[in-house]
Protein backbone atom coordinates (compact mmCIF):
# COMPACT_ATOMS: atom_id res chain seq x y z
CA UNK A 1 0.00 0.00 0.00
CA UNK A 2 1.63 3.01 -1.00
CA UNK A 3 -0.59 5.62 0.17
CA UNK A 4 -2.77 6.47 -2.96
CA UNK A 5 -6.37 6.37 -2.17
CA UNK A 6 -6.88 3.65 -5.11
CA UNK A 7 -3.73 1.65 -4.50
CA UNK A 8 -5.31 -0.76 -2.66
CA UNK A 9 -8.34 -1.42 -5.17
CA UNK A 10 -8.09 -4.70 -7.38
CA UNK A 11 -7.40 -4.34 -10.97
CA UNK A 12 -11.11 -4.44 -12.13
CA UNK A 13 -12.35 -1.93 -9.88
CA UNK A 14 -9.00 0.72 -10.65
CA UNK A 15 -10.44 3.54 -13.05
CA UNK A 16 -8.52 3.11 -16.93
CA UNK A 17 -6.51 5.83 -19.10
CA UNK A 18 -9.47 5.88 -21.06
CA UNK A 19 -12.03 7.02 -18.78
CA UNK A 20 -10.13 8.76 -16.98
CA UNK A 21 -9.41 11.34 -19.22
CA UNK A 22 -13.51 11.76 -19.58
CA UNK A 23 -13.44 9.59 -23.08
CA UNK A 24 -16.75 8.23 -23.07
CA UNK A 25 -17.08 4.46 -22.25
CA UNK A 26 -18.55 2.41 -25.04
CA UNK A 27 -20.45 -0.93 -25.38
CA UNK A 28 -18.40 -2.21 -27.68
CA UNK A 29 -15.92 -4.11 -25.25
CA UNK A 30 -19.04 -5.02 -22.71
CA UNK A 31 -20.06 -8.45 -23.49
CA UNK A 32 -23.70 -8.71 -24.73
CA UNK A 33 -26.52 -10.41 -22.71
CA UNK A 34 -28.81 -12.40 -24.77
CA UNK A 35 -32.16 -12.10 -23.42
CA UNK A 36 -32.18 -15.70 -22.99
CA UNK A 37 -29.47 -16.79 -20.98
CA UNK A 38 -31.42 -19.31 -18.56
CA UNK A 39 -31.76 -23.02 -19.24
CA UNK A 40 -34.87 -23.70 -21.45
CA UNK A 41 -34.97 -27.15 -19.84
CA UNK A 42 -36.29 -25.42 -16.19
CA UNK A 43 -40.17 -25.89 -15.66
CA UNK A 44 -42.30 -24.48 -13.68
CA UNK A 45 -42.53 -27.38 -11.74
CA UNK A 46 -39.21 -27.57 -11.21
CA UNK A 47 -39.41 -23.86 -9.77
CA UNK A 48 -42.15 -25.11 -7.72
CA UNK A 49 -39.97 -27.89 -6.24
CA UNK A 50 -37.17 -25.42 -5.25
CA UNK A 51 -39.29 -23.21 -3.70
CA UNK A 52 -40.53 -25.53 -1.18
CA UNK A 53 -36.99 -26.94 -0.59
CA UNK A 54 -36.08 -23.29 0.19
CA UNK A 55 -39.11 -23.31 2.62
CA UNK A 56 -38.31 -26.86 4.14
CA UNK A 57 -34.60 -25.71 4.63
CA UNK A 58 -35.78 -21.86 5.94
CA UNK A 59 -38.14 -24.41 8.61
CA UNK A 60 -35.65 -26.13 9.53
CA UNK A 61 -33.09 -23.26 9.88
CA UNK A 62 -35.48 -22.26 12.23
CA UNK A 63 -35.95 -25.04 14.55
CA UNK A 64 -32.38 -25.29 15.11
CA UNK A 65 -32.27 -21.48 16.21
CA UNK A 66 -35.27 -22.33 18.17
CA UNK A 67 -33.73 -25.52 19.87
CA UNK A 68 -30.27 -23.66 20.43
CA UNK A 69 -32.47 -20.46 22.08
CA UNK A 70 -34.52 -23.27 24.47
CA UNK A 71 -31.01 -24.65 25.93
CA UNK A 72 -29.46 -21.38 25.94
CA UNK A 73 -32.09 -20.36 28.30
CA UNK A 74 -32.35 -23.74 30.05
CA UNK A 75 -28.76 -23.57 31.00
CA UNK A 76 -28.71 -20.13 31.36
CA UNK A 77 -31.40 -20.52 34.22
CA UNK A 78 -29.49 -23.51 36.08
CA UNK A 79 -26.08 -21.70 36.58
CA UNK A 80 -27.75 -18.68 37.88
CA UNK A 81 -30.05 -20.60 40.07
CA UNK A 82 -27.17 -22.53 41.36
CA UNK A 83 -24.79 -19.57 41.79
CA UNK A 84 -27.70 -17.91 44.36
CA UNK A 85 -28.25 -20.97 45.66
CA UNK A 86 -24.33 -20.89 46.60
CA UNK A 87 -24.93 -17.43 47.39
CA UNK A 88 -27.24 -18.00 49.79
CA UNK A 89 -25.96 -20.77 51.53
CA UNK A 90 -22.61 -18.82 51.94
CA UNK A 91 -24.54 -15.97 53.13
CA UNK A 92 -26.93 -18.07 55.43
CA UNK A 93 -23.16 -18.82 57.59
CA UNK A 94 -22.10 -15.85 58.10
CA UNK A 95 -23.10 -12.55 59.84
CA UNK A 96 -25.11 -11.07 57.00
CA UNK A 97 -28.50 -9.71 57.41
CA UNK A 98 -31.28 -12.14 56.83
CA UNK A 99 -32.33 -9.57 54.20
CA UNK A 100 -29.25 -11.10 52.22
CA UNK A 101 -29.91 -15.03 52.06
CA UNK A 102 -33.29 -14.52 51.22
CA UNK A 103 -32.67 -12.11 48.41
CA UNK A 104 -29.98 -14.56 46.53
CA UNK A 105 -32.41 -17.28 47.60
CA UNK A 106 -35.79 -15.40 45.95
CA UNK A 107 -33.34 -14.64 42.90
CA UNK A 108 -32.09 -18.37 42.88
CA UNK A 109 -35.76 -19.69 42.93
CA UNK A 110 -36.71 -16.81 39.68
CA UNK A 111 -33.97 -17.80 37.84
CA UNK A 112 -34.74 -21.88 38.32
CA UNK A 113 -38.22 -20.44 36.74
CA UNK A 114 -36.54 -18.80 33.98
CA UNK A 115 -35.04 -22.47 33.54
CA UNK A 116 -38.55 -24.11 33.05
CA UNK A 117 -39.54 -21.60 31.02
CA UNK A 118 -37.12 -22.02 28.41
CA UNK A 119 -37.42 -25.57 28.54
CA UNK A 120 -41.22 -25.20 27.63
CA UNK A 121 -40.20 -23.21 24.87
CA UNK A 122 -41.08 -19.66 26.68
CA UNK A 123 -37.48 -18.00 25.90
CA UNK A 124 -38.36 -14.66 25.82
CA UNK A 125 -40.27 -15.15 29.03
CA UNK A 126 -37.37 -16.78 30.33
CA UNK A 127 -34.79 -14.55 29.31
CA UNK A 128 -36.99 -11.67 31.55
CA UNK A 129 -36.94 -13.98 34.51
CA UNK A 130 -33.46 -14.64 34.66
CA UNK A 131 -33.10 -11.00 34.38
CA UNK A 132 -35.28 -10.48 36.98
CA UNK A 133 -33.23 -13.30 39.31
CA UNK A 134 -30.24 -11.90 38.55
CA UNK A 135 -31.68 -8.05 39.43
CA UNK A 136 -33.19 -9.40 43.27
CA UNK A 137 -29.76 -11.56 43.76
CA UNK A 138 -28.00 -8.19 43.15
CA UNK A 139 -30.65 -6.34 45.76
CA UNK A 140 -28.87 -9.29 48.31
CA UNK A 141 -25.46 -8.18 47.35
CA UNK A 142 -26.41 -4.23 48.02
CA UNK A 143 -27.92 -4.71 51.37
CA UNK A 144 -24.79 -6.97 52.38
Amino acid sequence: MSGRPDSDLTPDTQTSPDTAEGAPETTEDAPERAPDDAPEDLSEADDQHDDEHDDEHDGDLLEEQARRARWAAVGTGIVLALAGTAAALLRVSGTAPALVPVAYACGAAVCALAAVLGARGRTRRALWAAVAGVMIMALGDQFD
